[in-house]
């Protein structure tokens, strides 16, 4: 595929990249000097950069994880889209709306400090396909909306300041706006909403070519890889998309030999693994209990875990606003993580609409950074 056949099928106000090359910015990830957040790993990373991010990773223990997007205007949930089956050029209309006037990346990052986590993970594109990024593949991120902010960039530039690690959400597998996505014919995992009649939107039959879909994700992730200094690991998600049809049709592992081109010392994750080269396990909580065979496989195949949980929804629900559970509860959850192989806990805050923290949250993790510098993991 050319490079007009791509952009036709990537961007919506594609004439103005045809004026310009696709990706003219160079990466500013500097592989001669330690990023801040290895910098008690600086004598491995010199000789092993994946080596020494690896050892940094398992010694983190904590990390915070945000979802944020179009659906927090909602206000009920990150599965709003597909849940009532709202229809892409409907669901859009809420870029319109979204200006994340609170979202303080200096705020978060200290509040990660207060909390003792080492690192944060952003949604940097859920399942509704909104980039919360300065994306050249679409029109549909934060800086084509009122906000007029790369999100990914402010929160960036922060955790570089204070030596936080920066992760970065990709929905890989499931995406219910690109044309070119899994669809519901041949894919399960929730691969799109179940419109009916079926959306316009998407492409059918002769016309769909999922390859013009990965073409799309790879771009993307040489953006995030390029333009947002050292990235310490890509987590995908939509995992349940490829398991259901022919997983190798998604091409994987050109995707994670991208990302392993792009910075050589970035983990990959993948949920529960697909290809096996996967540097670590990330299960959300509830798989623990609900899944005991995965779990078994987990825990003796020596790769690090690190459990994903949130505190009330992973996207923001209004119905918990006031009942959010408090210091104990995230305390618990560090528990299981430490009793799964010394694993990670990466713990969701879901911001409100406007992109500030529930209080009951805030209060939580500094009670919880308390305790940790009290009484340690």
């Amino acid at each position: 595929m050319d490079r007009r056949q791509l952009i036709k099928y990537m961007g919506y106000g594609a004439g103005s990249l045809l004026a310009a090359p696709l990706f003219s910015c160079s990466s500013n990830v500097n592989p001669t000097s330690t990023p801040g957040y290895l910098n008690g790993f600086s004598n491995t990373f010199s000789n092993d950069p994946k080596q020494a991010n690896l050892e940094w990773f398992k010694a983190a223990k904590f990390g915070m994880f945000i979802h944020y997007g179009l659906y927090s205007l909602l206000g009920r949930g990150e599965w709003v889209q597909i849940k009532e089956k709202i229809p892409v050029l409907e669901y859009q209309k809420l870029k319109d709306r979204f200006t994340a006037e609170k979202f303080d990346a200096d705020f978060i990052t200290d509040l990660a400090l207060q909390a003792e986590m080492k690192y944060i993970n952003i949604t940097t594109r859920h399942h509704d396909s909104f980039c919360l990024w300065n994306t050249k593949t679409t029109d549909f991120n934060s800086v084509n909306s009122p906000a007029r902010r790369d999100l990914v960039e402010e929160l960036a530039t922060a955790c570089d300041k204070k030596g936080l690690g920066l992760s970065l959400y990709f929905s890989h597998g499931r995406d219910w706006r690109h044309p070119h996505a899994a669809n519901n014919d041949k894919w399960g995992g929730h691969a799109r909403p179940l419109y009916d009649p079926q959306e316009q939107y998407y492409k059918y039959g002769k016309e769909h070519d999922l390859n013009i879909y990965i073409e799309y994700m790879h771009e993307q992730l040489r953006e995030l890889l390029t333009n947002y200094g050292t990235i310490a690991n890509i987590w995908l998600d939509g995992h349940a998309v490829p398991k259901s049809g022919q997983t190798e049709l998604f091409r994987m592992e050109e995707t994670y030999d991208l990302i392993r081109k792009l910075q050589p010392q970035t983990l990959i994750s993948y949920k529960t693994g697909y290809l096996g080269t996967e540097d670590f396990y990330a299960p959300e909580i509830h798989w623990l209990q609900n899944r005991p065979e995965v779990t078994k496989q987990m825990l003796e195949s020596g790769k690090h875990i690190e459990i994903c949980a949130h505190i009330a929804g992973w996207g923001y629900t209004k119905k918990h606003d006031g009942k959010h559970p408090g210091v104990n509860a995230i305390l618990d959850k560090l528990k299981v993580a430490k009793e799964h192989n010394n694993g990670n806990l990466l713990l969701n805050l879901a911001p409100r609409p406007n992109g500030e923290f529930d209080k009951q949250d805030i209060a939580s993790l500094q009670q919880v950074g308390e305790y940790i510098r009290k009484h340690g993991f």
